[in-house]
Formats: structure tokens, sequence, C-alpha cells
């Protein structure tokens, strides 16, 4: 059971810092008033890019046959990858590619209901999830009306999967305030 600190954190920062990569997906969040949608948008590709909790594990509680004839037998304990599901390119085209509108209403209504699953899914699932949801659209708007976000390029980016995902040197940003960028 994770709590949800350094899951929330953890995909908070990497919002963050997708959006300092992407600064055109910034400049759009802010001309469009910081809408929850385009907000949601933002987040879920990043939490499908970066799933805080890269992989869960889980017992079999009936025999599962696979596409390919192999049985996993009821009691064997499996590890699920969440981030190989999503970094699959039969799934997720361009995988690598940071691109919130995968998750445009009209483009992500005929995906696979297990291909996002950065909260887990089924019985188990995150039981915060709407509360980090809504946790990650409060920061994350109060954070782009006021701030453009910048990426620090002297301190390069490793994923560091553990537990949790994180950066193995951290996730280094520049904050600079609107009213200064617009002044100048």
């Amino acid at each position: 059971m994770f709590e949800g600190h350094d899951t929330t954190a953890s995909g908070l920062s990497w919002v963050l810092y997708n959006l300092a990569c992407h600064p055109e997906y910034q400049e759009r969040y802010g001309c469009s008033g910081c809408s929850m949608p385009f907000s949601t948008m933002c987040i879920k590709e990043s939490l499908r890019l970066h799933p805080p909790v890269p992989a869960v594990s889980r017992r079999c509680t009936e025999d599962i046959k696979l596409p390919d004839g192999c049985v996993l037998p009821k009691g064997n304990v499996c590890l699920i990858s969440i981030y190989g599901t999503h970094h699959n390119p039969a799934v997720w085209p361009e995988p690598q590619v940071y691109d919130p509108h995968r998750f445009d209403p009209e483009n992500s209504k005929n995906q696979p209901p297990q291909a996002f699953m950065p909260f887990s899914a089924g019985p188990r699932n995150c039981i915060g999830q709407n509360f980090a949801m809504a946790e990650m659209k409060v920061v994350l708007a109060l954070t782009l009306l006021r701030f453009a976000v910048r990426l620090d390029e002297s301190r390069p980016v490793r994923r560091k999967p553990e537990l949790i995902l994180r950066s193995e040197n951290g996730l280094w940003l520049h904050l600079e305030p609107l009213g200064a960028i617009h002044s100048h």
C-alpha cells in the first residue's frame, strides 16, 4: 500500500518536467485559461509516460490463459508492468512522445480499458486516485498561473525506477514569474 504523498509528488514533478520540455503545451495551458480538460490531458499523458508506481504485483485468483496459450496457474504472483503497458507501441503510437492530445475525449474513447492504469486497476486500485488527480490539477493551475516552468539544461534527467519512479538526481526546473517574462 502506498500513501499519496510520494506518488502525488512524483506525478506532479513529472508533469512540470514534461511541460518544461514542451513549452508549447504550457502556452496553450495559459491561453486556455487553465481549462480543466486540458489540464487533465496534460496530467494523464505525464502519468502515462512516467507512472509514479511503475509496477504492481498481484496473485492470480484463478488460472489465466494468455493469448499465446500459456497458463498462469491460480496462486502465482505476477508482476504487472504499468510502465511497460504505458510504453507499448501496439497500444500507444510513438510511446516516448509527450502528447496530451492522446487523452482528448475524442481520441481516447476507443482506448482499451487497461491501456492506462497509473493508479492500478480493479479491486485493488488506488483509493485516493480522485483526490490525487484533484490535487495535481489545483497545484498545476496555481503554479502555471504564476510561473513559466523551464528546464535546467545543466542537469540531465535519468529515470530511477524504484518502488516509486523518480529521477536519479532530481528534477531541476526554473520557475520564472510570469510578470517578469511579459515585462521584457
